[in-house]
This record gives structure tokens, sequence and C-alpha cells, in this order.
């Protein structure tokens, strides 16, 4: 696949304790992603932050907190993204899904599988 220019950046903010059947929640999304052949998926563990709930969440010694925030990204084409925030509604219950557009200036693989 060829990802290049104009495309569209999708962003699934949820908890790291947030579960879709038996898994966590954000490795249902990637798989997803991943059998729906979009560009690529990536997921960060936040330090710290708070959403709708208002409640902190955070990594220091003092207040630690094992929900820490999950960001799942991914980018693709605007089609492509559009269709898979369709599946979203029935995976995130909550937290905060974002789009934006974005400019690819490379998408390269490592060599061949």
């Amino acid at each position: 696949m060829r990802l290049y220019g104009r495309a569209t950046r999708l962003t699934i903010l949820v908890g790291e304790d947030d579960q879709y059947g038996h898994r966590p929640l954000y490795t249902e999304i990637v798989h997803r992603a991943h059998a729906r052949g979009l560009a690529g998926a990536s997921v960060f563990r936040g330090f710290e932050g708070f959403g709708a709930a208002s409640r902190v969440h955070t990594t220091r010694i003092l207040s630690l907190s094992e929900d820490l925030p999950i960001a799942v990204v991914i980018v693709d084409t605007e089609e492509k993204i559009s269709e898979f925030v369709a599946q979203l509604d029935e995976l995130v219950a909550e937290g905060l899904i974002i789009k934006d557009p974005v400019e690819v200036y490379r998408y390269a693989g490592g060599g061949t599988a």
C-alpha cells in the first residue's frame, strides 16, 4: 500500500482497563483496523490524564492508577477512516474519538515480509 499526501488521522482515547470481550479494548481496535486493511495503527500509553469523568489517572507513585490513558492512532485515507469509525460505536462505550486531516510525508515499511 502506498500512502502519501492528504490523509486522515483517527485518534481513539480510552482507558487502559477498558475491555471488549476478554481482551483489552485497544487490542481489539488495532486488530480490527488490521483486518480492514488500514495503513497502520499505534498504541500509546499515557503517564497522566483525565477525561469526561474528571478523574485524574497518573503513574505517580503516591496516586498510582492502573487505568492509565491509552491513545490508539490510525492514519489512512478519509474514506477508509470514515468506514472504520462506524465500527467503533459498538466498541467504545466511554472515551473520545477524533478525526483530523494530516499530510503524510513518508510511509515506508522495513524490508520484505
